[in-house]
Parts: structure tokens; sequence; C-alpha cells
């Protein structure tokens, strides 16, 4: 029997995923790593970290499914996005930690391009994107600017720069492969859609040598091999896409109008819009939701930084509840009529609002308020925020037709009970949530030949649970519009 080595590396932990030739979910293996905060809005991993436990959980999984490493007939990667690592091409020691797709280091100096319309204009156009820190660009030349002897190096062609699916890929292949797919590619603020090459004027705008910048392939496509002193053999790497892309494809929306809504870390609403591009006029961003073959399928996508974060902070910074699990009992508990709104803007506010100046904050506290609302006004948060994004890709022009959910906080039944009440829609959980790791196991099963086209993709896909609405649009609207005035009292701009 042959399997398809998923790895999923992500912002908290990194996974290896087995899956069969019928694209089963086998086994799994995670192992957690460090955040770093060294600044007010920064944030930081280690790029050791982040490969051991890659090689860690790959070698672990291998043992717990009790085959050998020849066994595996293919490997798919996906990735946290964003995140940027710059490592010397010859030694391959990163120059500076990676800074994490969170980070907000750069917002000053976006704020100061953003004053050339005409730039602003160029990257909204050519890269679907919006002048935020939250994309690669900026973070690159930060490093160049304020790591000693970076942009000499660079300038001499010593320096590499990648998403964590290029480092990854670097490492694995033994320095031969400095490779990315074009669905990272496209969230680093640098690449043309439209060409589907690294845009040369942004390159030269931000001072970066494109001698730094890696190939860009398909999604499905030959990456590299994995060198054999790894795992204990040469297994090609053949599928790669940045998480939320790879969710889009593990949850087969490959019709024009489907939408997923992955809830992991953070949470991100994915629109399919086809074979051309579709510009949002309400801050959401254009992306390629996958490349096949040479040609494009786009995407409209929504991103929230705080959505599996905010739990994971009141577990953690709150100290309220010791696991993730126990939120959905409590919030259940919680008095119905006390009315608390949480706005976890602690890295800044994603889409629609783009504001990186907002700090968290939490409205309607009495002497009834305890543990169970606080719970509650954080969960029901990650609702309030895909609602927004919701109302934004309307108003584009663009409302899903179907949405499918997945990541870790969508086996929360009273999270996804609310989401349906406040989008008045229905909510399709798939028997497999595991979505990204499935979806880059499909493109390398895909690139491999043991999936013969997206047809049979489809076929594959199950619905485990949908959620319908209970509450009437009066209820909904009320509920919204207290989350409303609790974002308009933290935005800054």
């Amino acid at each position: 029997m042959s399997y398809i080595l998923a790895i999923d590396q992500g912002t908290t932990s990194s996974r290896a995923i087995l899956f069969s030739e019928q694209g089963e979910l086998l086994h799994v293996a995670q192992e957690e790593f460090a955040q770093y905060f060294p600044a007010d809005g920064w944030v930081e991993h280690d790029p050791k970290d982040i490969w051991q436990t890659v090689v860690n959980s790959c070698k672990n999984v291998i043992k717990i499914a009790n085959i050998t490493p020849n066994d595996i007939k293919t490997v798919g990667i996906t990735n946290q996005r964003e995140t940027t690592l710059v490592w010397d091409k010859h030694t391959g020691e990163p120059v500076y930690p990676a800074i994490v797709w969170q980070d907000r280091r750069t917002a000053n100096k976006c704020e100061l391009l953003r004053k050339d319309q005409a730039l602003v204009d160029h990257i909204k156009n050519e890269t679907g994107l919006l002048l935020d820190p939250y994309f690669s660009g900026t973070k690159i030349q930060w490093i160049l600017e304020n790591v000693d002897g970076a942009r000499d190096k660079a300038n001499r062609g010593d320096l590499l720069f990648g998403t964590v699916d290029t480092f990854l890929i670097w490492k694995l292949t033994g320095s031969k492969s400095h490779v990315t797919d074009a669905t990272n590619a496209s969230r680093t603020l640098l690449f043309n859609l439209h060409s589907q090459q690294w845009d040369e004027k942004l390159l030269d705008v931000f001072s970066i040598p494109s001698t730094m910048m890696p190939e860009v392939l398909d999604s499905a496509d030959e990456f590299g091999i994995v060198d054999e002193s790894i795992f204990g053999a040469e297994t090609p790497i053949q599928g790669v896409a940045g998480d939320q892309q790879a969710a889009l494809f593990g949850q087969t929306c490959f019709a024009k109008g489907m939408a997923k809504s992955t809830y992991g870390t953070g949470c991100f609403l994915m629109l399919n819009t086809g074979k051309e591009p579709l510009l949002s006029d309400h801050k959401l961003l254009t992306t390629v939701a996958y490349r096949l073959n040479g040609e494009p399928t786009y995407a409209l996508e929504g991103s929230i930084f705080m959505a599996g974060a905010t739990v994971q902070w009141l577990r953690d910074g709150l100290k309220i509840i010791s696991h993730a699990s126990e939120s959905e009992a409590l919030a259940k508990q919680a008095d119905k009529q006390n009315k608390v709104y949480l706005v976890p803007a602690f890295t800044g506010l994603g889409a629609p609002y783009w504001d990186p100046d907002a700090r968290g904050a939490m409205f309607g506290l009495t002497r009834d308020t305890g543990i169970n609302e606080i719970i509650e006004a954080g969960l029901k948060s990650v609702c309030y925020q895909t609602k927004d994004l919701q109302k934004a890709m309307e108003s584009d022009g663009a409302r899903p037709t179907t949405l499918r959910v997945d990541g870790g906080m969508c086996n929360n039944d009273w999270i996804m009970a609310f989401l349906s009440d406040i989008l008045g829609a229905n909510v399709d959980r798939p028997e497999i949530t595991e979505t990204t790791a499935l979806g880059v196991a499909y493109l390398a099963g895909l690139q491999s030949g043991m999936f013969s086209d997206l047809d049979e993709l489809s076929a594959m896909w199950s619905v485990e649970r949908t959620f319908e609405p209970r509450l009437t649009k009066a209820e909904r609207d009320t509920e919204y519009d207290g989350w409303l005035d609790a974002v308009n009292r933290v935005m800054t701009k």
C-alpha cells in the first residue's frame, strides 16, 4: 500500500498526516513550538523550531503507522502564509527569526507608503492585496534594513527569501530546490496575478533583489526530492499550497461561488471566483486559489487574525480555562441576558477594517458578568468577524452559495450553531475536518497520478453535519449591531 504524507506547518504547531490512496486520513503526529513577542505587535518564530518540529512530526507519524519511508509515494506541504524567512544560500542559516504573518512591526512603513496613491492602486490592481504589514514584502525589506550586513549580502546574491513552504522545501531537498507555488507567491505583495510572475516594480519599491526570490510553480508540480538522509527514502514533493488555499482545495470548492471558512489560529473565509480575478471594493483580498497546468483559479478572501488564538488567550492569558475543549460547555451556561462583546484586536483588526493600531477590548461588563459570559463573548467574536466578511463579499457582488467549515474550532458545535445563526445561512461540516492537509494530499495525489481529476476528488467529499440558523432576522440584526458598535469603539481610523 502507498501513502501520501501531508506536512501541515502551522502558526503554533507542525503536523504530519498520513493519507491513504483513497484520501482517507489514517494517522496524525503533532508538535507545538514557542511563540516569541519581542515588542508590542511583534511576533516571531525560531526557524530551527519550525524545521525540527516538522522533521519530528514526520518521523513520528511514520513510526505510529508502522510503515517504512519507502511506503510513502508523495509528499504535500501546506503552511502558514506570509510568514517571512531570509537565509544565507551558502550556509542555510537564517539571518533573522521568522517574522510571523501576525507581526505588525512595519505598520508605520505601510502608513508612509500609502501616501503614494499610485503605488496603492498598483498593489491592488496587480497583486490583489492591500498595502499592509500582514504580507511578506515589507517584512523582507525590514530584515534587509535592520539586520547587520543583510543588505550587502542580498545585493551580492547571497541571501534567499522564502515563505515557510519554500524554507521547508529548501531544507528537505538538501538545499537543491528554491521554489514556491502560486498560492504562496500571491501572498507576498510581490506577485503579479496577471503575469503570474514576480512584479519587478514592487521588487524595486521594496528594494528586494530578484535573486532572493524563489521560482513559482503550479500547486501540483515537481518541487524536488526529499533527501534520503532526512526520512530514509527519496520521495517527491508534488503538492504545495498556502494553508487557506489548501483548505479550499480540500473542501473541493472547485466551482465558482463555493466558499469555505477555516477556523485555526486565525479565521479565513475564501470564495472561489473562477478564472478571472475579482478585485474587491471592500478591502477583501484577491488571491490565487490554486494553479493547475499553468492555469490559475482565483479567490476572494477575508482574513481575521484572532480565532483560535482568542481561545488560546482565554486559556493561556486569562487562565480561565485549562483546555480549549472546555469552552463549549461553559459558553452554554452563559447568561443570555448578559450582553458582553469581546473585540479581539490583539494585533490589530484584519478584513474588512484593516486597522493595525486597533487593540482588544471588552464591552458590556456588569457585576453579573463571569467566566462563562467572557468565554461566550470570545467564541461569538469569531462568528461576528465571519459575518463582517460575509457582508463585505455580498457588497462586492460575490455572495457565497455554499459555506463549508474546517479547522480545529469547527468541532465545537456551539460555535458552529451560532455561526449559522449570525450568518443566516447553512453551515456544512465535512466528515474530514483536516481539510488543509487533505488539500495538499489531493494536490500531491493528482501530480503523482493517484487521483485522476477534480471530479474524482469532488465525489470523495461528504458532509458530517449541517447547522441551520435558528435566530430570526431581527434577533440576528440586534446581535450584530452590538458587535459593530463594539468594533467602532476600538477603531483608530
